[in-house]
């Protein structure tokens, strides 16, 4: 797995953006990112759609590589950290989360997020709420537009379509408006949205080998 990094300034600080689904703010030693969606496959096991959670561990192998690499404090997880409660994914995912005692582990509340007091102290959280502030930012699920601060987001799962003579590529994006920040969803097992994405913005669109904005 190749890691390819890009700095951006948003309110006077520096992000770091990264071909991985994820970002790094230097300053608060916090990887960010959004959207894990862990159980999703055991999820459709439970429901008779037979699928390899392979899927989840590739994603838990890629942020193991995330964390080696910039062997953050934090670990803010901006919203859907589950996709359906309590299930065999998530017993797996803890086992994988033992590993980082030391890593401070926040999450912001998703939609998907229905997490009773047992399922919170299984997964060992060190802060869980449905919003969360740092400096000039805050941090939440959804985009809303009454907050003044500017919002680092997720939910979106945001997506851009590269148009070529042979065929249409959709890739997945950060994106920058001017009060907003929008996370990829961290899981390569979700969709990517080209439509409920924001106009007004840039574009920041990464393959395996490269990020670049458009």
């Amino acid at each position: 797995m190749k890691i390819v990094t890009k700095n951006i300034t948003i309110q006077n600080e520096v992000f770091t953006f990264t071909n991985q689904r994820a970002l790094f703010w230097k300053k608060e030693k916090a990887l960010i990112l959004s959207d894990l969606h862990i159980g999703k496959t055991a999820h459709f096991r439970k429901n008779g759609i037979a699928l390899a959670n392979q899927i989840m561990k590739n994603d838990l192998e890629r942020l193991s590589i995330l964390i080696e690499y910039f062997q953050p404090d934090k670990f803010i997880v901006v919203g859907d950290l589950l996709h359906a409660g309590d299930n065999s994914d998530v017993d797996e995912f803890c086992i994988w989360k033992n590993q980082y005692k030391d890593l401070e582990f926040i999450l912001v509340e998703g939609n998907h997020d229905r997490i009773s007091k047992k399922l919170e102290s299984k997964l060992c959280l060190n802060s869980k709420s449905t919003s969360l502030e740092i400096d000039n930012f805050t941090f939440v699920h959804d985009f809303e537009k009454e907050k003044s601060k500017f919002q680092i987001t997720g939910h979106i799962h945001p997506g851009f379509v590269i148009k070529s003579v042979v065929k249409r590529i959709k890739l997945p994006c950060f994106v920058v408006t001017d009060n907003q920040l929008l996370l990829p969803a961290f899981s390569e097992f979700t969709g990517l949205d080209t439509k409920n994405i924001p106009k007004k913005g840039k574009f920041f669109v990464f393959t395996d080998s490269e990020i670049y904005e458009v």
